[in-house]
């Protein structure tokens, strides 16, 4: 298993993965087990890679089993989930710190194909990520749709993420959640 940053080569498989899991094309079955919400297109993806170094990958033999996503809050703006998240900011705090767009990052979304969830690797995949990440960004923020109960699991049990906050958009109820990059 190899962890890296993605280069431009890795976009298809990236892809291919994503489409796999996320909400609008994921099988009806597959969704008990986690998913992702936000769609993402190639040309975000390339900028993802070639201005925030923000994208990590798992590969196993050269195939792409699960990629990591992290980024400034500028480049996650132009979604509205997001763009609602940065108001909200200055109004948070995590270990003692008001959060910002300045000392925190958006991670996620993750996804791990399902037939390498349970080996370890999300783990490994955010630990990378995170440490990508470490020398911009003290905190780390996210959230989860409350009915992604595996991946709140998977987040709070796992990866030791708390929750900072609850709220609502789009008639969609969401956790956010935070933790330190180093």
């Amino acid at each position: 298993m190899q962890l890296k940053l993605a280069r431009l080569e890795d976009i298809d498989g990236v892809l291919a993965l994503h489409r796999k899991y996320q909400l609008a094309t994921i099988a009806e079955e597959d969704k008990a087990d986690g998913f992702v919400t936000t769609a993402f297109t190639r040309e975000q993806l390339t900028q993802l890679i070639e201005q925030e170094q923000g994208l990590s990958i798992a590969l196993h033999e050269g195939q792409v089993v699960a990629y990591v996503m992290a980024a400034s809050w500028q480049f996650w703006s132009v979604w509205p989930i997001f763009a609602f998240m940065i108001e909200q900011l200055p109004t948070l705090t995590y270990a003692g710190r008001p959060l910002s767009t300045a000392n925190s990052y958006q991670y996620g979304p993750v996804c791990v194909d399902k037939a390498y969830r349970g080996s370890g690797l999300l783990g490994r995949i955010f630990d990378f990520s995170r440490a990508q990440m470490a020398s911009r960004y003290p905190v780390l923020v996210t959230f989860i749709n409350r009915i992604n109960g595996r991946s709140y699991a998977a987040h709070t049990r796992k990866l030791g993420l708390e929750v900072i906050r609850e709220f609502e958009f789009n008639g969609n109820q969401y956790y956010e959640l935070a933790g330190e990059t180093l």
